[in-house]
């Protein structure tokens, strides 16, 4: 029998499994499934659902025992306070319940039995009810059958997220088009940050969940705390991956948000666009989408900060997502540019990104290089690109080439639509290129 006093079951948070054995012999007496879950089921509930289910109906059959809230001991250690100015460092408590262990671990058929036998859907145990712990591990069946024996949808955890919020992978969205269908509201905020579900989905890049909260009446426009909308959101998560799945799930998790109306221009708190986190992130092809329909590209944020200036501020973290791109786009439809008594300031902060230098730099007429631009070079990032570095502090006090200054005003001639006339112009390709400031690793 499972009593609170099983001090000595530990919940890790570590993702495990059962053993072949045991999961073998689970599957073929009962049917189990045990999917990966986020921690580990207390060894005495493993046991009895494991080998002495006969066991756990008898002694579970007093609804008082089955909503017990059971306590455990985390292995994560965590300071607390005895008494003013005496600190211990303990192990965690943790409190859980049979319902919340069973929704979270995927039993189906014990949480059916819990339920059946009186066990609350909507205790809360550990700040959490067992409908939110199925949410989080994605357990479909369990939301389904919690919500038939009258699991609310729109109970909120002790830290004010529904179940709809706790839906946060491509593997949830089964649950979230079951909660939906029961009833869950799609546009309650969370009570900390005032964050809607698809706030969720825009910062976790779910366009599939996005689209089903936004065919059931999501607010895309809705403004958290902070000022985020769902467009501002996404358009500022850093990706991890360069792959071009990747690349096409915030596009069509944008597009998606601009075909329901989404505010281009709507700025946080901070009075950064949506254009401004695309190009500090480094996403180039969503800057070309913001700015094909209609991102004001030279919004200034509370810190004087263009989204171009936003992109030079990451153009040496995030390297290798080719920084120079999206300056080289920027400049090409119309962004104003780095005032020049500030470029020594800029070759300081980019230098170890010389491709994002040469493009910035080639978008002026000159440039007023002195013997400080020497001395803003780190000697390993000068050896790293001393071609380009030769070249650029050759400069000094020097006029640039005719080919530069006939460059520079044609695109002056052109304006913002450098990148639309140029294209059309009846010249070579290369030339074409070198118009369009195409980096070449040296400056002429």
């Amino acid at each position: 029998m499972l009593s609170q006093g099983s001090g000595a079951c530990v919940v890790s948070r570590k993702a495990t499994f059962l053993t072949e054995r045991r999961r073998s012999s689970l599957e073929k007496s009962k049917g189990y499934k045990q999917p990966g879950m986020d921690f580990l089921c207390p060894p005495v509930l493993n046991d009895l659902l494991s080998h002495h289910w006969k066991d756990m109906q008898d002694g579970f059959s007093d609804p008082d025992q089955l909503n017990k809230v059971l306590e455990f001991q985390s292995d994560e250690l965590l300071w607390t306070a005895q008494k003013q100015g005496l600190w211990s460092l303990e192990y965690k408590r943790e409190l859980t319940s049979p319902l919340c262990i069973a929704a979270a671990q995927g039993f189906t058929e014990c949480l059916q039995y819990l339920l059946e036998h009186g066990a609350h859907p909507n205790l809360i145990a550990g700040g959490k009810a067992a409908l939110h712990e199925a949410c989080v591990n994605a357990n479909t069946e369990c939301v389904e059958l919690l919500l038939e024996h009258g699991a609310n949808p729109n109970q909120m955890t002790e830290e004010g997220l529904t179940a709809l919020h706790l839906c946060r992978t491509p593997q949830s969205l089964r649950c979230a088009k079951t909660l939906v269908r029961y009833g869950a509201k799609v546009n309650i905020p969370s009570e900390e940050e005032d964050e809607t579900p698809l706030h969720v989905a825009a910062r976790h890049v779910l366009p599939h969940h996005a689209q089903l909260y936004l065919r059931f009446g999501a607010c895309v426009n809705h403004s958290s705390y902070s000022g985020e909308t769902p467009l501002g959101v996404v358009c500022g998560v850093a990706p991890e991956k360069t792959a071009d799945c990747e690349d096409e799930r915030y596009l069509e998790i944008c597009r998606l948000f601009l075909a329901y109306g989404a505010n281009i221009n709507s700025a946080d708190k901070e009075r950064r666009s949506p254009l401004h986190k695309a190009a500090r992130s480094v996403q180039l092809k969503l800057v070309e989408l913001l700015l094909d329909n209609g991102a004001d590209i030279n919004a200034i944020d509370y810190n004087g900060c263009s989204p171009l200036s936003s992109v030079l501020q990451s153009s040496v973290v995030r390297h290798e997502w080719e920084p120079h791109r999206v300056v080289q786009t920027l400049l090409n439809r119309g962004s104003i540019k780095v005032w020049p008594q500030a470029l020594l300031k800029v070759l300081t902060a980019c230098a170890g990104a010389p491709k994002t230098v040469e493009i910035l730099f080639n978008s002026y007429t000159l440039v007023p290089v002195t013997s400080k631009w020497v001395e803003a070079i780190p000697e390993e990032i000068f050896h790293l690109h001393r071609t380009f570095y030769e070249s650029l502090f050759a400069l000094e006090y020097k006029p640039r080439s005719l080919q530069h200054l006939c460059r520079s005003a044609l695109r002056k001639e052109f304006g913002k639509n450098c990148c639309l006339f140029i294209s059309r112009l009846p010249v070579p390709k290369p030339l074409q290129r070198y118009l369009l400031l195409e980096p070449e690793g040296y400056i002429d």
